[in-house]
């Protein structure tokens, strides 16, 4: 028995130590916990989705998905030659010229009307605390914290790995002018070095002015938050950007849901959407958009055009890595709904509704 305890003792303050490193960043406190405690979506300890969302879907258990993801063999999860893409030197790029590129998964750089801004930028390699898993397939990271220029805004969705890179973040401190975040994940950027003046946290429904004529609006996801096993202390949220000349949905990780619709109705209609398109799984429809549902979220924000994201770098579900890409870019033309799909690091003119883009997956796709 006193071996057994000591074996716990042992594995338990292990856990602790690991969990105390850096990376995992800070829960709220203070001030910054009581203006969350006075939210209206944070109740019984923890934020809280719109409509209830089960992190699972009925009937499905933890162990279940773990088992299955572990041990279940699984059909391409990713692919077995480098992915390919493209160096634009965002550095020397004219400032009159409205482009975005894309770095992988989520993680993509914006400049438009002059101003620069970065959303959930992942560039470390991994997107996961424990060495050696969850990492970048070959090619896709093209880019580096030295391949950007200052950044005017810093757009973060929410604080989950995959969105929020330890390594990134640091590295991007002296280049970043300003964080917009959700409350509570300015925490993490305190504990990171980040100073307090250049962190903006916020609710659903806010609207942030910023300079020469942009604005930002906080519109709600349906996820959930957490970087270790404490989940939903701090917010997911969306984006709608609007420039002096266009308007943008900056999505974040959510399910579908009704909120699309309502965003639409008030701030459509878009000329581009990007939407997460990826890692999603029947077994927890509630937190992340299924294949059938990206072109409906698409129609009720009145959206132009489609940027498909959070697939192509990470393998986090049981998907064939190419089949979020292959299935939107089939659904889309079927529906005769502009798709953008560029490769890594290909520029986006975001003045160019007509520039087209090719399939770059399917030389990749396993031969029959």
């Amino acid at each position: 028995m006193l071996i057994l305890f000591a074996i716990v003792l042992f594995l338990g303050l292990a856990v602790y130590a690991f969990l105390q490193q850096p990376k995992f960043g800070k829960l709220p406190s203070g001030e910054r916990l009581q203006r969350i405690e006075q939210a209206p979506n944070y109740r019984n300890g923890e934020f809280q989705n719109s409509s209830h969302t089960p992190a699972l879907a009925e009937g499905v258990s933890y162990w279940a998905v773990t088992k299955g993801f572990l041990f279940n063999k699984r059909k391409d999860p990713s692919p077995t030659a480098p992915i390919p893409s493209m160096y634009t030197d965002l550095r020397q790029l004219d400032p009159a010229q409205d482009i975005l590129v894309w770095f992988g998964h989520s993680s993509y750089f914006m400049q438009l009307d002059g101003k620069r801004f970065l959303v959930d930028p992942v560039l470390s390699g991994s997107a996961s605390p424990l060495p050696f898993s969850v990492q970048a397939f070959a090619g896709t990271d093209r880019y580096t914290v030295a391949d950007l220029p200052p950044i005017d805004y810093l757009l973060i969705s929410h604080d989950h790995w995959d969105h929020l890179d330890y390594e990134t973040i640091v590295q991007l401190q002296p280049k970043v002018g300003r964080v917009l975040c959700g409350l509570g994940v300015g925490a993490h950027f305190e504990h990171w070095g980040y100073a307090a003046t250049q962190i903006s946290e916020h609710n659903w429904h806010e609207s942030i002015p910023l300079a020469d004529g942009f604005t930002v609006h906080t519109v709600p996801a349906r996820h959930f938050s957490g970087r270790g096993f404490v989940r939903n202390k701090s917010l997911w949220l969306s984006y709608v950007l609007q420039t002096p000349s266009k308007r943008l949905f900056v999505g974040g990780d959510s399910g579908y849901d009704g909120h699309f619709a309502e965003i639409g109705t008030k701030y459509g209609p878009f000329d581009l959407a990007i939407l997460e398109n990826g890692q999603y799984d029947a077994h927890w429809p509630y937190i992340h958009t299924l294949p059938e549902e990206i072109l409906t979220a698409a129609a009720d924000l009145q959206a132009r055009r489609i940027l498909p994201v959070h697939s192509a770098k990470f393998t986090l579900a049981n998907h064939a890595w190419y089949e979020p890409l292959a299935l939107v870019h089939r659904n889309g033309a079927q529906a005769q709904q502009p798709i953008i799909t560029p490769m890594i690091g290909e520029p986006v003119d975001l003045n160019n509704e007509a520039q087209s883009f090719t399939p770059w997956w399917e030389p990749l796709l396993p031969k029959p």
